[in-house]
């Protein structure tokens, strides 16, 4: 194996690995700054030994047996508590069981979860919601402040600036690393929900790279979900997010061509949509509606995903019903982003002139100047109005702003039909 290819395994590796790493190491040193610090030292040495060495049988254990050995050495050089030396030394010497391994869905241990441990950790009420937000999605979705910021559609400097005074007043504040009950569970879930979603639509539409979507953020983000709604059964928003997780996912292997190419909504092979996911969300879906006479942000989203997921084919999805959801969307939780996709709806519901309306009044909001998808959803509206050479600079300009390849290249495409 070249070191390239190493290089590229290692990544891969990390995106991977890197949240359960962190998590472990938060629970035995009780520091997520110096958590990340510790598994961040193991990824270096893994960039210095493997393309020598060859990659570990196991990697990601490799990497927390790197990680712990680096916190021996850290407590050791800064002297601090016996005690904790000793419980990290011996949990070093258990060799029966992994470093760490993959909790039974909303099974076993709840409390026991070091993932969902650290995601209460990072959305404690002491930061302010961008930074828990922020935090989280650096620690457990692995990103990268770039790749965060396109996300909340702000600055990169403005999130690196989150998350070192996150880690640092976690510090100082001392914030215990566990799982919070009775009402504080109640008044942090919503920053906890906001999160998965987000790690989710990362590892579902990835902002940034070569691939299309990132399976693993995906697969993360709806385990957490699942327990999540395990440990709060009588919240509806947590089964509203599950359920739009699940019906989304349902679409994953229809989303990809052959070769990774993106394969929009309208025409993907809806027999690949997988079933089973889709009646999981469909009953969570229905219990969230149960407990609750009023759609949350969450629900009324998976309602929408709903009418998709029950059409068996895209000339039988009810686009009126969906306009009518994002109309209700946008009066709980108003956003320009919530307006695009409505317009999106509105298009196909009652024809591109009407949604075009809705578009341009869209154009001078400063939070969508960067934002792709607004000249990508202008661009398929130009065109179906027959106004291709607008069509075509909407579709390059989106294109410019993109930074995921396979997304860069499916607009790029779309911009050459136009011609």
């Amino acid at each position: 194996m070249t070191a390239s290819h190493i290089h590229r395994t290692i990544d891969a590796v990390w995106r991977i690995e890197s949240a359960k790493l962190i998590a472990g190491l938060a629970r035995m040193v009780r520091d997520v700054g110096l958590a990340e610090e510790l598994a961040q030292d193991a990824l270096v040495a893994a960039l210095e030994q493997w393309p020598t060495g060859g990659v570990p049988d196991n990697p990601g254990a490799w990497l927390m047996t790197t990680a712990k050995h680096r916190a021996i050495d850290r407590l050791r050089r800064h002297k601090l508590q016996e005690r904790k030396h000793e419980e990290i030394g011996r949990d070093l010497e258990l060799d029966q069981e992994p470093a760490y391994s993959e909790v039974e869905l909303a099974a076993d241990d709840h409390i026991g979860d070091d993932m969902l441990r650290l995601v209460f950790t990072a959305c404690h009420p002491v930061l302010s919601m961008d930074a828990r937000v922020a935090l989280t999605l650096r620690l457990l979705g692995g990103l990268t402040t770039d790749e965060i910021a396109r996300a909340f559609l702000v600055p990169e400097a403005t999130v690196a600036q989150r998350i070192v005074r996150a880690k640092r007043t976690l510090a100082e504040a001392k914030v215990p690393f566990e799982v919070p009950r009775g009402e504080e569970l109640h008044e942090r879930l919503g920053s906890v929900l906001g999160v998965i979603y987000l790690i989710f639509n990362e590892g579902y539409s990835a902002t940034a790279g070569d691939d299309w979507m990132r399976p693993a953020l995906c697969d993360e983000a709806l385990r957490l979900g699942r327990v999540l709604a395990e440990l709060a059964p009588r919240e509806p928003e947590v089964h509203g997010l599950a359920a739009l997780m699940e019906i989304q996912a349902s679409r994953a292997k229809a989303r990809t061509g052959p070769t990774g190419e993106p394969i929009l909504l309208l025409e993907q092979n809806r027999a690949q949509w997988d079933r089973l996911l889709i009646r999981r969300g469909l009953a969570s879906l229905e219990r969230a509606e149960r407990l609750s006479e009023q759609r949350g942000i969450y629900t009324s989203q998976a309602a929408i995903a709903a009418c998709h997921a029950r059409a068996r084919t895209a000339e039988a999805t009810d686009w009126r019903r969906i306009a009518t959801l994002y109309a209700e969307l946008a009066q709980i939780a108003p956003s320009p982003v919530v307006e695009l996709n409505r317009a999106v709806a509105v298009s196909m519901a009652a024809g591109p002139a009407a949604a075009l309306a809705i578009v341009e009044g869209l154009v001078s909001e400063p939070s969508l100047k960067n934002y792709h998808l607004l000249p990508s959803v202008r661009g398929d509206l130009l065109r179906k109005l027959g106004r291709t050479e607008e069509a075509k600079r909407e579709f390059e300009r989106a294109a410019s702003l993109t930074r995921n390849a396979r997304e860069k290249d499916l607009l790029l495409e779309r911009a050459r039909a136009c011609e």
